[in-house]
């Protein structure tokens, strides 16, 4: 690893690092006028808690705009190195972070999911809402059944959400995320929950999984639309439909 690598992923440089993106998403998040769809999304969302809420990887930035001061939040964090950041960014939202995550063809236990998805069930019974990524890994607008086999084992119901700002930098990521920009506008929507029941068998797994993913497609084309952008992601949801027909 060469020496500025060492550098950026050192405990010290990293915690400074966590803290500098915290304060910069609270100044976006201050110094935007957000609308939120439906318009009383907490009333709406409130009755729902704990819920578990969904969202494409490249809006994991923007993410935590949902969340009121009052209430109870963890979130999925990747294991890696790089995941550190995110982590310490998230204790100065107010929200905390389990740390794991899925492996696509590889032993769960390396990245440890088998042990985040007891956390997360924790954190639900607990009375925290939990909120990660639906995606499958490094595979972008695909939603996994990860997140439905959350819902399913805790009971609690999944609901898609979007946060956009009409000033963003788009990144030439595999997920093409967004990092708002300030002062401009903003739209957070929250879309129809999805309940998986307990004993759902595969085809009512594969029928939540793409209930979500289209209400995860829906939520970030409205958000968008309500900033008066695109979705960044559309060349990703063109390419996962040409790849996986419904």
């Amino acid at each position: 690893m060469k020496p500025l690598q060492r550098l950026g992923r050192s405990p010290f440089v990293q915690r400074n690092a966590g803290l500098l993106l915290a304060r910069y998403l609270r100044l976006v998040q201050r110094t935007n006028v957000f609308v939120t769809e439906p318009a009383d999304i907490y009333g709406t969302l409130e009755p729902l808690q704990p819920f578990i809420g969904a969202m494409w990887h490249g809006q994991h930035f923007m993410a935590p705009y949902l969340r009121r001061p009052q209430d109870r939040a963890a979130s999925l964090v990747s294991k890696s190195r790089d995941g550190e950041l995110n982590a310490v960014a998230l204790h100065h939202l107010g929200i905390r972070a389990i740390r794991g995550s899925g492996a696509r063809g590889r032993d769960q236990r390396l990245k440890g999911g088998a042990q985040a998805l007891r956390d997360m069930l924790k954190a639900i019974d607990g009375g925290e809402n939990m909120f990660l990524t639906a995606d499958v890994p490094k595979i972008a607008r695909r939603c996994g059944e990860g997140i439905v086999t959350l819902g399913r084992m805790s009971g609690r119901p999944i609901v898609p959400v979007a946060v956009a700002t009409s000033r963003r930098l788009t990144f030439a990521s595999w997920d093409r995320a967004s990092l708002g920009l300030p002062f401009g506008r903003g739209a957070i929507v929250a879309g129809t929950p999805v309940t998986v029941g307990r004993e759902a068998g595969p085809d009512e797994v594969e029928a939540a999984r793409r209930a979500i993913e289209r209400e995860l497609d829906r939520v970030n084309a409205q958000a968008c639309a309500l900033v008066g952008l695109s979705d960044p992601g559309l060349s990703l949801i063109a390419a996962r439909d040409a790849a996986h027909p419904a």
